[in-house]
């Protein structure tokens, strides 16, 4: 507890959403926790807005049946924080950091604050090497880097969730260094959160994976506490113990719309599509706590999966999104239909970091102009589809077929694996033989010395 004395004050506004108006708060502190008194249960509250007349409460569970009237707010005195622990790994808690297995909390090794801050840039240290995900689009063609945020942008309906579950399960650090998974469910639905736990508990990965779990039934306000808890975390494991963590934060639109919720009840100026001005700055002060420090040897990576509303990357969540953070998996909903999973659709997937984790010495010396080539023709026969679509195929030429027939075949052998394990080797093995379908001269992205070493002989 904090040496202050805890102050009581009455309310004298009305509730208003998440929110809880009060008078007489001049002497409260922003960010600190308050207790709120006078219903069947304590509530917990956190101090968003102190102005002269009033100050603006943020209730961290349900509002419903709060009078205020009757009831009685304790200033505290102290921030949000979390109590962090590498005892932490295979425990599952709420969005707030309390147990949800039905376990003691662990025993703490601090006590840190969960607002964080980005990391300093004087500090920073390059990102580098490469998190295998399992998933060929990902490891082959938009390469994961350690301390990097990449985020996977999918549209309603598309199994996003199934993809962050299965790259929660199967990804790896190579070198057997300390690995980590840091998993965060905003707004999940009941048979969402189940899933996930049940995934990882059969899997055998839970051990190495601290889950924080906000539920659809949850109070929206808590969704803005979840990603800063796992966060907190992911750096404690991270920063103290040396470990490489991967912190997956699904789904980022749930927390957003909780966001505007909160920025409404405070009668704040909308701004594009009725989300906060300050929505830009708020992401960034979750996506920019990714990377890592010099003279450190952990790193904390970042995947947050975004659901992007009416299908549009313009919309302010992805369009800000892809602003802060070093590139974007995006999933399609044509190649849902067609069975293929996961449905990454490689064309406007970019990964801007993947340089710094591939390569020799890293992976493999083939990776990068294998990926380039494959992409380069997957994009002409992309070209191709849309040309057929106007003229037939019989209208095409022997080229355009080639071509045609190689990105329905990228698509079905490289991109579609259902809910497999791939390594990178294998991935590389399945490009090569894709490209072994055009002439050695056809390979321009690849230098010949590679082409010789690596390309799959004839009846091989």
């Amino acid at each position: 507890m904090s040496d202050l004395v805890t102050r009581r004050i009455r309310p004298a506004a009305a509730v208003r959403g998440p929110l809880l108006f009060v008078r007489g708060a001049r002497r409260a502190r922003l960010g600190e926790i308050v207790r709120i008194l006078g219903g069947p249960e304590e509530l917990r509250g956190q101090v968003i807005e102190v102005g002269e007349a009033l100050a603006a409460i943020q209730v961290l569970e349900e509002t419903r049946g709060i009078a205020p009237d009757r009831t009685e707010v304790v200033l505290t005195g102290e921030v949000a924080s979390l109590a962090v622990s590498r005892d932490m790994l295979g425990r599952t808690f709420d969005g707030t950091g309390r147990p949800a297995d039905g376990l003691p909390p662990p025993v703490p090794e601090a006590l840190l604050p969960v607002h964080g801050a980005a990391m300093n840039v004087v500090r920073r240290q390059k990102p580098s090497e490469f998190i295998e995900t399992g998933i060929s689009a990902i490891d082959g063609l938009n390469t994961l880097v350690r301390g990097q945020k990449l985020p996977i942008f999918s549209c309603a309906g598309l199994p996003a969730s199934r993809l962050a579950a299965q790259i929660v399960r199967q990804a790896r650090v190579r070198g057997g260094e300390p690995f980590a998974v840091v998993f965060a469910a905003i707004g999940a639905p009941f048979r969402e959160a189940q899933e996930y736990l049940e995934s990882f508990a059969a899997s055998g990965t839970l051990d190495r994976t601290v889950v924080f779990m906000n539920r659809a039934d949850d109070p929206p306000i808590e969704r803005l506490m979840t990603p800063r808890c796992a966060l907190t975390c992911a750096e404690h494991l991270a920063f103290r113990h040396g470990m490489q963590v991967l912190v997956v934060l699904t789904d980022m639109t749930a927390y957003c719309e909780a966001l505007r919720e909160v920025a409404l009840a405070r009668d704040e100026l909308p701004g594009r599509r009725g989300y906060p001005g300050y929505l830009y700055t708020d992401l960034a002060s979750l996506f920019e706590r990714a990377g890592r420090i010099f003279g450190r040897p952990g790193s904390v990576t970042q995947l947050p999966v975004l659901t992007m509303p009416d299908d549009d990357l313009t919309h302010p969540i992805p369009d800000l999104t892809g602003y802060i953070t070093e590139g974007q998996i995006v999933l399609s909903r044509d190649l849902d239909r067609r069975g293929v999973f996961p449905p990454i659709d490689v064309l406007p997937s970019l990964s801007r970091l993947m340089g710094l984790g591939t390569g020799e010495g890293r992976t493999r010396e083939d990776h990068r102009p294998v990926a380039d080539q494959l992409y380069a023709f997957h994009a002409r026969g992309v070209d191709v589809r849309r040309m057929a679509a106007i003229v037939g195929v019989a209208n095409l030429g022997d080229e355009e077929r080639r071509f045609l027939e190689f990105s329905d075949r990228f698509e079905q052998e490289l991109v579609h694996q259902g809910g497999a394990f791939r390594s990178l080797d294998d991935t590389l093995a399945t490009g090569w033989r894709l490209l072994a379908a055009f002439p050695a001269t056809a390979l321009t992205r690849v230098k010949s010395a590679l082409v010789e070493r690596h390309r799959p002989r004839e009846g091989a």
